[in-house]
């Protein structure tokens, strides 16, 4: 059964503040360092809970693991011993011949499991794709007499269109597969994890980093996603037989509405600012000029550009600071950096700063009763609450 398409709004604007809760970042110490942003970083971490004889206490459980998945991929005449190797980091590919001939540089590959029998070379990288490094080479370098070998892709993501010139023969694995295996594993030996809780600590950090992402969901935010989803109509989908195509098309729904509602906002913007501008240069340039004497309003600009945009300036004669008329994305940067602290800021009205260069403890911004709305549809000639606010901010009147 293939999920409704309905109106979305309801359902999107329930779940925004859900999302911002459950996806803010949470800690994690690779995020903190940023471990894992550079091949050889991850590297160091596969290495390690690949030898046997490490710090992880785990001994050759993730060998194990590792070839079970190579292996799941390989013919049953093909199949690799499952444990017993040695782990080597940064191997130079290259052959006799090669050297030879006069190759140029070496050819690097990560890491290389390697016992009697059997070898397994491995080129980590984020995608499934060789990047230069060259597949028989590595190949010729694992296999040797009487030595099965087996060239192995491990990557966060597979890309199979990026597997040429002989990587489309490689076996792929992926973190998301070997951590998870990892992760049962280590669920069912609770007298490891009681004798172990720093190696826990830090695998478990490695799956929430690099397999699950940031922030996963908690059960307060899970119960307000189905509050939100019955409440909108949208709990039927829990019903459907196909569960990751029901999930896939609604996750596409979902985007696809954020998109679309994300560009109507911005025309949204776009549509206030020329209300807000045409207002200025016309009715309220005159109110204003009419109440004061110095520091008139002479020019009405509006070419600010990116988050700077949604603004309006007033520029003043006698050499006094410019009034600046800002809303949505603009307000929420000059309320930031405003010395003067704008109690609960409603982002749906325009507010009225006074910019004065190089007096910054002057500086003064101030919410107005115009709503983003109002200019849209159009403010009255008579309408004198943007006026007032002008004057309160730079005449103080």
């Amino acid at each position: 059964m293939t999920p409704r398409q309905t109106d979305m709004s309801g359902f999107v604007t329930a779940l925004v503040p859900m999302l911002s809760r459950s996806l803010a970042e949470e800690f994690n110490v690779f995020r903190v360092m940023h471990h894992g942003t550079h091949e050889k970083q991850l590297s160091n971490v596969f290495a390690w809970l690949l030898a046997a004889d490490a710090t992880h206490a785990l001994g050759d459980a993730f060998q194990r693991i590792f070839l079970e998945r190579i292996n799941a991929k390989r013919s049953i005449d093909k199949q690799l011993p499952s444990t017993d190797y040695r782990v080597a980091q940064e191997v130079d590919t290259r052959g006799d011949e090669d050297a030879a001939g006069g190759v140029v540089g070496m050819d690097i590959a990560d890491i290389l499991l390697s016992q009697e029998d059997a070898a397994v070379i491995i080129e980590n990288y984020w995608t499934s794709d060789g990047h230069s490094h060259g597949y028989y080479r590595y190949l010729t370098h694992a296999v040797g007499p009487g030595r099965a070998a087996a060239v192995v892709l491990l990557c966060h993501r597979r890309e199979t269109h990026r597997q040429r010139n002989g990587w489309e023969q490689a076996v792929v694995v992926t973190y998301a597969e070997v951590l998870g295996d990892l992760h049962a594993h280590i669920a069912r030996d609770p007298s490891w994890r009681r004798r172990h809780p720093d190696q826990l600590f830090f695998i478990q950090q490695m799956i929430d980093h690099f397999v699950e992402g940031p922030a996963a969901v908690n059960l307060d935010d899970q119960i307000s996603f189905i509050q939100a989803m019955c409440e909108t109509g949208e709990s039927a989908r829990y019903g459907y037989q196909s569960q990751d195509r029901a999930a896939q098309e609604f996750a596409d729904l979902v985007a696809e509405h954020a998109r679309r509602q994300l560009e109507d906002s911005r025309k949204t913007l776009a549509t206030v600012k020329a209300g807000l501008q045409g207002f200025a240069r016309t009715t309220l340039t005159e109110q204003v000029n009419k109440k004061v004497e110095t520091g008139q309003v002479q020019k009405v600009e509006a070419k600010l550009k990116g988050i700077w945009q949604w603004c309006i300036a007033l520029h003043r004669a006698d050499a006094q600071p410019t009034i600046l008329l800002v809303f949505g994305p603009t307000a929420v940067v000059e309320i930031e950096s405003a010395p003067e602290l704008v109690s609960d800021p409603d982002y749906s009205r325009v507010f009225v700063k006074l910019k004065a260069a190089g007096q910054q403890s002057h500086e003064r911004i101030v919410q107005t009763d115009v709503s983003l709305g109002e200019v849209i549809h159009g403010l009255s000639p008579d309408d004198v609450r943007l006026r007032d606010a002008v004057l309160a901010v730079a005449f103080g009147g």
